[in-house]
């Protein structure tokens, strides 16, 4: 319910980011966060809790308008470092947050995580809408233009190639998490809960690896960082695969897997964002899409292909998951090849040089 609700706030909310003022559209967000939160907490039956989450996660998306706004209010050179920021704390909040969560469910049980996380949200919204700018933009437009504008995003080769990749990424970003609690918590480890969450400690130390990714794409190297971290998301799930008998090896390999993912998504929201740059909420909410929709199919697929595989099926799905992002990449690579568009601005420069030189004999 959660992942619904998220996918829809980002195709209906987070273009609305190039519409009105980024700043109160982030305190409401944050509200209704909290409101959804509560509800869930204190919901007497399942489906109030299910409505919870859904009101919760289609207002999440404000997470999204976060970026935008960043990248809206940040020099071109410095685009990428802002980014790194913001998206490292988007990581650091998902890892620690299963960190927290497992130990209150350990000691409180399941409502007391809903809570917490209500709070913080209410306190967020609050810091925003003393601390943060407005931000209005300069554009007028209508909304439906917005929704068409997002639509017209996936018929985009430049557009379309990154949130391919992105959603391989997230698809194998999404197995491991959402799968090695179960073999975790059976034989032989025997682990609780607080002490698989602690496994996110090792994704955190991956993604602050990845801190340098912003400023590798603010000098022109966001396409070959894609390629090395795909590559390394790949060598990740070599080392996770061994979980059954290595939790060392699984460590590593977490630390690996959450490098990767880290680097390779500032890399896309960079171009992205500096491609489309008139209508960067727009923008992110589409790609995001891609981000919602691997994170869902790698949830699922991997615990159910779990249940009659194993855990190296799991690992095989996660791999396979990694290995078409590079296939994506490659192809894209081979489209914008600098040799061909070395070329095509040699002949352009020829053909120009020629049209002038028959314009002053004529």
């Amino acid at each position: 319910m959660g992942q619904l609700g998220y996918l829809a706030g980002l195709v209906l909310l987070v273009p609305s980011g190039d519409l009105l003022d980024r700043r109160r559209l982030i305190v409401l967000h944050l509200v209704l966060v909290a409101t959804g939160l509560t509800i869930t907490a204190a919901s007497p039956t399942a489906w109030v809790a299910f409505s919870g989450l859904a009101i919760a996660g289609v207002f999440a998306v404000v997470v999204q308008t976060t970026v935008a706004y960043a990248t809206s209010l940040s020099a071109p050179s410095e685009r990428g470092r802002n980014l790194e920021i913001v998206t490292s704390d988007v990581v650091i909040g998902i890892l620690g947050g299963r960190i927290l969560a497992g130990f209150l469910a350990d000691v409180w049980g399941w409502r007391i995580i809903y809570i917490v996380l209500a709070i913080l949200a209410a306190i967020l919204a609050l810091l925003a809408l003393r601390l943060l700018p407005q931000d209005v933009p300069a554009e007028p437009i209508r909304y439906g233009q917005l929704i068409r504008a997002f639509m017209s995003l996936f018929i985009q080769p430049a557009f379309l190639s990154r949130g391919l990749i992105a959603f391989f990424l997230f698809a194998s970003f999404g197995a491991p998490w959402s799968g090695m609690a179960l073999p975790l918590a059976g034989p032989p480890w025997h682990l609780s809960e607080t002490q698989i969450g602690l496994f996110s400690i090792a994704g955190l130390a991956g993604a602050l690896g990845a801190a340098r990714a912003g400023r590798w794409a603010d000098t022109g190297h966001t396409r070959r960082v894609t390629g090395i971290a795909l590559l390394i998301l790949l060598a990740s799930w070599l080392a996770i695969g061994q979980l059954t008998w290595s939790l060392l090896l699984l460590v590593l390999g977490v630390i690996l897997l959450d490098f990767a993912v880290q680097a390779v998504h500032v890399s896309n929201q960079h171009i992205l964002t500096t491609t489309f740059s008139a209508r960067a909420s727009t923008t992110v909410g589409a790609y995001m899409v891609f981000y919602s929709l691997g994170s869902a199919v790698g949830a699922a697929s991997t615990t159910a292909l779990y249940d009659t595989t194993g855990w190296m099926g799991s690992s095989f799905l996660g791999a396979a998951f990694a290995a078409g992002g590079l296939v994506i990449w490659a192809l894209s690579s081979r489209t914008a090849n600098p040799a061909s568009t070395s070329i095509r601005n040699r002949t352009a420069i020829c053909t120009g040089a020629i049209s002038t030189l028959v314009l002053k004999r004529r």
